[in-house]
């Protein structure tokens, strides 16, 4: 099931974990951000450091420099947003429990596992093109090798002196 197109959730590194941010989880299950961390809250117990965490003042205003929002004191964000890993995001539609939330977390999952395989696409493509880079720096080496080898092969003879044949005075 693909999230409706009006819904943008960006997945974002933090703390070296794949995140989603709590406005947009709320937005692609159809609560109000403020809902959402409620039910949260009531739920701590589910959402250990693995699952979601509240972002630093340093670390939201780092991701917040990457989108366009309005600033923590004029009508944006007055309290610090949590985040979601891929586990968190789907415990958080089990928190909510409606039939939007489940049917969006099965597409929060995908999302998730589709990042996951394009990096280790991207790893084997890496991992192929230094394996290329190391074939190449052997052939440029036997290149040379028979290049210094050819060299003198290919310079013109030098001179010979050789008898006139004929008067000489």
């Amino acid at each position: 099931m693909a999230a409706p197109k009006s819904i943008p959730v960006s997945i974002h590194i933090v703390r070296g974990q794949r995140v989603v941010l709590d406005s947009d989880l709320a937005a692609l299950y159809g609560v109000e951000t403020k809902v959402f961390n409620q039910a949260i809250k009531r739920n701590l117990r589910r959402f250990p450091e693995g699952f979601a965490f509240q972002l630093s003042g340093e670390e939201w205003l780092i991701l917040k420099s990457q989108f366009v929002t309005s600033s923590l004191g004029h009508g944006g964000k007055r309290k610090l947003p949590w985040v979601f890993t891929e586990h968190g995001a789907l415990m958080a539609a089990s928190v909510l429990n409606s039939d939007r939330a489940i049917s969006m977390s099965v597409y929060v999952i995908r999302a998730f596992i589709e990042i996951r395989e394009q990096i280790a696409a991207n790893a084997m493509i890496l991992k192929r093109l230094a394996e290329i880079d190391n074939t190449l720096l052997i052939h440029d080496a036997s290149l040379r090798d028979i290049y210094k080898k050819l060299m003198p092969l290919l310079a013109p003879p030098p001179p010979t002196p050789h008898k006139q044949i004929g008067f000489h005075p």
